[in-house]
């Protein structure tokens, strides 16, 4: 049986042999692969007795190839180079490029203050992609490892081995109320909120059976009832608009929009509380170009939204 020549070669000898025939000189080919002069010889020896031919043969100035080096190199050319053209390729990043859906799982609590302004950020700078917005869900988790969910927003939480997160940005805390609310200042504690009850929002996953604002009232020493709660944004904004409850949030909440409610400062222990939020995806995503250029048109998004209020 003949020996086959491709299976059995060192594909990086491969490569060595077509610079080798292009520089014509074992100096330049050893700058050009960042390798010593001895290691390009090494190589060509192996070269040789794999083809067993001469391949290259000493001149005044360098090399000069064998006619069998020379037919070789004019028939692999094209395809090393066609070969590096696609590796390069897939390094390069154009979201003009990006030509299918993009779905993305964001917990409530951003959901319904990054909808509007991250579609057309991201229509703008990719306008052949589907933007689809779901709501962070107990099973996200495992839509984002099978692939039905590509990306995701939410506060810190648990995560299986393979889902990698990023912090994307720290939010402050803020207590929402309608506008003639009776409390009725910039900064409120725990104390100044006591005897008013709380319509929490639920993130799945992350506080399904607890409410944070009440635990930290409860730890200032002020008791509390959670009397709302719901997975839906506008649902506790409508409760607030007709009640004295208050809505635990942050910087986030674009009051902009609601001109039927303010916001004041929570502060905790005299100081500002703040808490992180977190981008999620398959961690084999983990230097992928669109993951990154996703991660940082939502945290452009997302900052806007705090300082450009």
């Amino acid at each position: 049986m003949n020996k086959d020549l491709f299976y059995s070669l060192d594909l990086n000898l491969l490569r060595t042999f077509l610079v080798l025939s292009q520089e014509r000189n074992m100096r330049k080919a050893s700058k050009r692969l960042f390798v010593s002069q001895p290691a390009i010889s090494q190589a060509l020896q192996k070269l040789r007795h794999h083809f067993d031919d001469e391949l290259f043969v000493k001149v005044h100035g360098g090399l000069e190839p064998t006619p069998f080096a020379q037919d070789l190199a004019d028939a692999i050319t094209p395809h090393i180079d066609g070969l590096a053209a696609s590796l390069n390729r897939n390094q390069e990043f154009d979201p003009k490029n990006i030509d299918m859906p993009v779905r993305i799982a964001v917990a409530p609590i951003v959901l319904t203050c990054l909808s509007g302004t991250l579609y057309h950020q991201l229509q703008e700078l990719a306008p052949n992609c589907t933007i689809e917005l779901i709501g962070w869900s107990k099973t996200t988790h495992d839509e984002i490892i099978n692939g039905e969910v590509l990306f995701g927003i939410n506060y810190e939480i648990d995560t299986p081995k393979n889902i990698y997160c990023r912090k994307l940005l720290d939010l402050t805390s803020k207590i929402i109320v309608r506008r003639d609310h009776p409390v009725n200042q910039a900064i409120v504690s725990a104390q100044d909120m006591a005897g008013y009850d709380i319509a929490s929002i639920i993130i799945p996953g992350w506080n399904d059976s607890f409410s944070l604002a009440a635990e930290i009232m409860k730890r200032e020493g002020v008791e509390t009832n959670v009397k709302f709660r719901s997975e839906f944004t506008m649902a506790a904004v409508d409760v607030i608009l007709h009640t004295d409850l208050f809505l635990p949030h942050s910087d986030l909440f674009p009051t902009q929009h609601f001109p039927q409610l303010r916001a004041m400062d929570a502060y905790v222990n005299d100081q500002p509380f703040h808490y992180s939020v977190y981008s999620y995806h398959h961690s084999k995503y983990r230097h992928n170009p669109l993951i990154n250029w996703l991660h940082q048109q939502i945290f452009s998004v997302l900052h806007s939204q705090i300082y450009n209020k």
